[in-house]
Parts: structure tokens; C-alpha cells; sequence
């Protein structure tokens, strides 16, 4: 599922009506009759359909048609003048008016009361007022409908995106629709990514409108949600002939005294998740600790050099920090490491936060790097505020992947995973698994899925996606979900996806 710019979503919209000749209201129809696949008919009669003089409009009258024809009992308003409607809007209202059908038109405060009577009395209200292409702030009488769209509705549907959010940016421009179900159509927005977007898009639901694939691949971005269409064509059965050489060697370098539970998790992350064989490195003073709870994982000495080179040179892929502590053995063990090793390193909690000023280190890898930070430790990496990372964290990140070469993981809602010119955009896990160890788990996940073969991007991608997806199959059933609950379900949530 990709993702678009406002300005790309018109481009391929010009392109597809100039170019291809679709008329732009055979387009508005389409949207139309996939709006009203995503209506509860059977349970829904009454409806609102509000809507303004641009093409949104447009899509709503033609809703309002077709929840007519269906014997729906249906008022629609116009806020504003006809005078400016664009072509494809107004066959659409006269076809409205032709049928017979009220139109209320707003145009001042006083003769908003009709609206909010009739809004507190349907089952539903849609909203066709603004499009994406909106910019500016809104106000007046548009925001007064808007409130009492938002103050009186049982049900709202918003039309391609609510009214009042930027959609590149995902900002409210003064005042917003907050819909139970946005159906948009052939892009997912990319204001929707935004933290704080979901209140007001409610569900979202990307619809196809009928323009050619040719015409969306040749304007859209490297931007795309990770999805479970997108995982089944990456997840591969087990060959039955394969033995465990043939799923890799991972090797893990984590933990210290206090924090071994970071360094099991990581541990068994990767075990759980499929990977041949796993070692994972510590210090002495925690290694029996960690031997006798790990069943299935080796452990090595990092202090012991010699089995700490042999195990290294072995080792398919290496993940490095997880409750390693931000000291300067932490440091000189990383930077040893990418210096040295020719494979693929994931660098995750304290292996990133011991970059934070020593980022020169990554300028003289050998191996191909793979990071894995929260915002907090985007933030210490990058010395920008987490804020501004919250706000923008696509370009943050694809910023970062491509300067430092990298690919980069960064966690959070709509976790993003890019290596500087394509951009994934996870669209699994929940805030009951927002709990200590999560972290580890998932970078245990991502160096399993390398040692197993799989391209370095996709490895991250389906990590995530995995790594989420069974929190939110925990989640169903549990009021919280921890890093213990996701390692159990790892194994039965990957054959599931694959089947």
C-alpha cells in the first residue's frame, strides 16, 4: 500500500484524467459506490451528507444519490454559494436537484440550526466538505458545521480525509472532523502517519477508484505500508531438506549485571523466531545467570578473545547492545566490530546510545549497519528534540539512512523503517505492548530473520511487522502484553502469516 503526497495524489489524479482521458466523473463515481460499500446499510436509514462546492463535495453528492436510490431517507446541505462549483460537483448537485431532493444551503450561523437538527436525528453524517488539497486555516461558518458535525453525529464518515487535517502534515487547520471511518482512495495520506492523526481519521480504509497501477507507480514515492500482503510474498516456507545450518548463525552481544533480562530476551528472540543457531556474548559475572535460563542459546565470554574472535568470524549477522551499558567497553567492542566485520551488524539501546558524539565510528565500516532507536535515543544520536522528530519523522529518518548509509528502524506509532531512499511505514502493534524489553525482543526478531536469509530491508520490514503483529493478537485478549508474551507467540504468529 503506498503512501502520497497531496501533491502527488492530484498529479496522478491530472494525469489519469488528461493523459489516460478518464473523466474526472467517472473517478467521482467511483469513490462514490466505494463509500457506500463501507456503509452499514442494513443497520443504517438516515443520513446527513454535508458537503462544499469542490470536487469533495462532488463525491458527496453523489453518495447522497446513490443512499437515495437505495430508498435511504437522506438531507444534504451545501455550506456556501454554488457560484465557483467545479464541473464534475455540479452535474452531481443537479442531478440532486433534478430527483427532487432539498438541498439546504448554509451560508450564515443563523441557518445552521436546520443542520444540527437534522445531523442529532441520522444515523450517520458524511463528510464531503474539504478534500486534501485544503491548506488554509478554517474558520467562520465552515468551522461552526464543523463542530457541530463533530458535538452532535452518532456516526461520521469522512470522504478521502477529514475536513480540517493537512494531509501532508497531519495537522488540524483550526478545526477537524474527528470520523469513526475515513474511506480515501488509491493512496494511503501521508499526514496520516502523523502522531495524533487516528483521532481524527478514525479507521481508516484506502479504496481503489479505478486509476491504471501504471498511472500511480510513475508519480508516487518510495513510500508504502507494511502490510500482511506485503509479509506474505516476503515470509518463506521451510524447505523440508533444511537443517539448521541453513537458517544462520547469530550472534547477540548484551547484557550486564543488573540487566539480563535484555540480553535473554534479545536472545530469545531470535531463537524463537527461527533462526539456526544462537550465541549470545556477556561478561563473566552474568554468564552463568544466562546460561542456565537459556535452553536453546549458547553463550561465549566476551572477555575471552579468542572465543569471542572465533564466534564473530562464524557468525552470519551480529546484534550488539541491549543492557549493555553506555561505558567505553560498550564502545570499543562496537566500534571493533564494524570496523572488522564484513556481514551485517544491528545496532540497538546502548550500542546506538554509546554513538551519541562518536558517529564518525559508522564512516569506517565494513559491514552493512541496521539501527534500531526510540526517540529518545533518535534524539540523542541526532541532537535534534524529540518533538521535531515526532513531527517529522519520515524525513528524520530517511535524512539520517542516507548521510550515514545505514538502514534505520526508528520505534514508535507507525514505526518507520528506511535506508534513505525507500521509506516502509509499519502498520501493526499497539500501546498495551509498551513495556520494558519490547526492543530486544524485536531486534532479536530482525537479526534471526538476516541470519535466515532475507535482504537486509526486508528483514526489518517483517521483523516489525511480526513483532507487532502478535501484540496485537495478544492485545484482543489481554490488557497488557509484554516481551515474555510475544516470545511464546512468535513461532505459531509466523506460520500463521506464511500460511
Amino acid at each position: 500500500m503506498k503512501i502520497a503526497t497531496v501533491r502527488i495524489s492530484r498529479d496522478i489524479d491530472n494525469y489519469a484524467i488528461n493523459q489516460f482521458k478518464i473523466p474526472g466523473i467517472v473517478l467521482m463515481e467511483n469513490a462514490a459506490i466505494k463509500v457506500i460499500k463501507n456503509i452499514d446499510l442494513t443497520n443504517c436509514n438516515s443520513f446527513c451528507v454535508i458537503c462544499t462546492r469542490g470536487n469533495n463535495g462532488g463525491d458527496g453528492f453523489a453518495v447522497a444519490r446513490h443512499l437515495y436510490s437505495l430508498n435511504k431517507k437522506v438531507q444534504v446541505f451545501l455550506v456556501g454559494k454554488e457560484e465557483g462549483m467545479s464541473e464534475d460537483c455540479k452535474v452531481n448537485y443537479t442531478i440532486l436537484k433534478n430527483l427532487g431532493l432539498n438541498i439546504y444551503k448554509l451560508n450564515s450561523q443563523e441557518e445552521i440550526d436546520t443542520l444540527k437538527k437534522c445531523i442529532q436525528k441520522s444515523d450517520v453524517t458524511i463528510d464531503a466538505l474539504f478534500g486534501t488539497g485544503i491548506s488554509r486555516e478554517i474558520v467562520g461558518i465552515q468551522s461552526s458545521v464543523i463542530s457541530l458535525i463533530n458535538e452532535n453525529s452518532k456516526y461520521i464518515i469522512s470522504i478521502d480525509i477529514p475536513s480540517g487535517l493537512n494531509g501532508d502534515t497531519g495537522k488540524v487547520l483550526g478545526n477537524c472532523v474527528r470520523a469513526d471511518v475515513t474511506v480515501t482512495f488509491q493512496l494511503y495520506k501521508k499526514g496520516f502517519l502523523t502522531y495524533g492523526s487516528h483521532e481524527f481519521t478514525g479507521k481508516i480504509l484506502v479504496e481503489d477508484i479505478g486509476i491504471p497501477k501504471a498511472v500511480v507507480e510513475k508519480f508516487s514515492l518510495n513510500y508504502f505500508i507494511i502490510d500482511r500482503d506485503f509479509i506474505k510474498k516476503i515470509l518463506k516456507e521451510r524447505n523440508k531438506f533444511a537443517h539448521k545450518g541453513d537458517y544462520g548463525r547469530v550472534f547477540i552481544i548484551a547484557g550486564s549485571m543488573g540487566f539480563t533480562g535484555a540480553a535473554y530476551i534479545c536472545t530469545e528472540g531470535a531463537i524463537k523466531s527461527g533462526a539456526g543457531l544462537v550465541t549470545l556474548g556477556c561478561y563473566e559475572d552474568i554468564r552463568s545467570i544466562l546460561s542456565s535460563k537459556l535452553m536453546e542459546g549458547m553463550t561465549v565470554d566476551l572477555s575471552e578473545t579468542t572465543s569471542l574472535e572465533k564466534t564473530i568470524e562464524k557468525s552470519d549477522v551480529i546484534a550488539i547492545g541491549p543492557g549493555m551499558g553506555t561505558n567505553k567497553d560498550t564502545l570499543n567492542l562496537l566500534e571493533k566490530i564494524i570496523k572488522n566485520f564484513t556481514k551485517t551488524v544491528i545496532i540497538d539501546a546502548d550500542g546506538i546510545n554509546v554513538l551519541s558524539g562518536n558517529l564518525h565510528i559508522l564512516e569506517s565500516k565494513k559491514c552493512s549497519v541496521i539501527l534500531t532507536p526510540h526517540l529518545g535515543e533518535m534524539s540523542r544520536i541526532t541532537g535534534l528534540d524529540i518533538e521535531y522528530i515526532k513531527e517529522n519523522r519520515i524525513e528524520v529518518a530517511k535524512k539520517f539512512a542516507k548521510e550515514k548509509n545505514v538502514i534505520l528502524l526508528l520505534k514508535g506509532y507507525n514505526t518507520v523503517v528506511t535506508d534513505g531512499n525507500v521509506v516502509a511505514v509499519n502498520s501493526t502493534g499497539n500501546s498495551s505492548m509498551a513495556s520494558g524489553g519490547m526492543g530486544d525482543c524485536l531486534t532479536g526478531i530482525i537479526a534471526s530473520f538476516i541470519a535466515q536469509r532475507y535482504s537486509l530491508f526486508q528483514a526489518v520490514c517483517a521483523a516489525a511487522f511480526v513483532h507487532g503483529y502478535c501484540g496485537d493478537k495478544l492485545s484482543q485478549s489481554m490488557f497488557c502484553v509484554n516481551a515474555s508474551h510475544i516470545l511464546e507467540e512468535l513461532p505459531f504468529s509466523i506460520k500463521e502469516l506464511i500460511d
